[in-house]
């Protein structure tokens, strides 16, 4: 690896986290054209990229710093209430908001680690299940935006909406699918808003990324360094950069567009993948 290849990988990290066009496809193919993943000890490259992924989860809380100053000092405030019997559906929105993401984050955390082998292992890298996984998400966002009523706000999300998201979440612990494309999804099936799905989504990745990278970096091995660390914080600073215009870019296209150009993306990229692998000029 060299700094040009650092930066690209930086860049890749920062718009694909985002965009519902998998950042787990887009990194595995530039693994795999530059060589980068070594078929013996896979798990160096997933500790590669969730540690990169700090540096877009700098980039969320830096752009909705205030929603979470806001959520921080409503659970404060709120939860003594709680506590003396008031009920929850009389809290603040940004307390009703703190808590769905709490309860949100439950599937990904237990499917995550009920199968961190195989998340680590040679099956996230597989082009096969990432070809399968972005046709099959497309087809599934384009259902949802022949379906959507885009009529609930960000306000109007419940814990019922937050474990539905959440399981769609842990949807994206499989290659190809993407996470935001995943809760984009299903927020959308549920009747929110462009904006307000996208935006949820973003909120909702927070503590699963930030465990998944604190995760691999206590796991951090040899063979992650022979990537090398000097590497590995230029990627990551670049991703946290590339990430914040990705944000407020998508949140702005959403208020006035569809998620069309992604579902044909993920379709066009599924196709070309597939015809690369199977001729031989990619690896499987």
């Amino acid at each position: 690896m060299n700094v040009f290849i650092a930066v690209l990988l930086g860049v890749v990290q920062g718009l694909t986290e985002f965009l519902p066009i998998s950042s787990t496809a887009h990194l595995t193919l530039a693994g795999k054209l530059f060589g980068l993943i070594d078929p013996g000890n896979p798990e160096a490259w997933t500790a590669f990229i969730a540690v990169m992924q700090l540096g877009t989860l700098a980039a969320v809380l830096a752009y909705f710093w205030g929603d979470l100053w806001r959520m921080t000092l409503a659970m404060g405030r709120d939860l003594s209430s709680l506590a003396r019997g008031k009920p929850l559906r009389e809290s603040s929105v940004d307390m009703r908001l703190a808590l769905t993401i709490i309860i949100g984050t439950l599937p990904v955390a237990l499917f995550g680690y009920a199968l961190k082998d195989v998340i680590e292992g040679e099956f996230t890298k597989s082009i096969d299940v990432i070809i399968v996984s972005l046709i099959a998400l497309a087809l599934l966002l384009w259902g949802a935006e022949k379906v959507a009523k885009h009529v609930r706000g960000i306000e109007k999300v419940t814990w019922r909406d937050g474990l539905i998201i959440g399981f769609a979440q842990a949807l994206a612990l499989i290659p190809g699918s993407s996470r935001s494309g995943t809760t984009i999804t299903a927020g959308l099936f549920l009747g929110l808003t462009r904006e307000a799905a996208a935006r949820f989504s973003f909120l909702l990745s927070i503590p699963a990324v930030f465990a998944s990278g604190i995760y691999q970096m206590t796991k951090i091995t040899p063979a992650l360094f022979s990537l090398g660390v000097g590497h590995l914080i230029i990627a990551t600073v670049v991703s946290g950069i590339s990430g914040y215009a990705a944000i407020a870019w998508l949140l702005r296209y959403l208020m006035k567009n569809s998620t069309m150009a992604f579902v044909w993306y993920r379709i066009a990229l599924g196709i070309i993948l597939a015809v690369l692998s199977y001729s031989g000029a990619i690896l499987p």
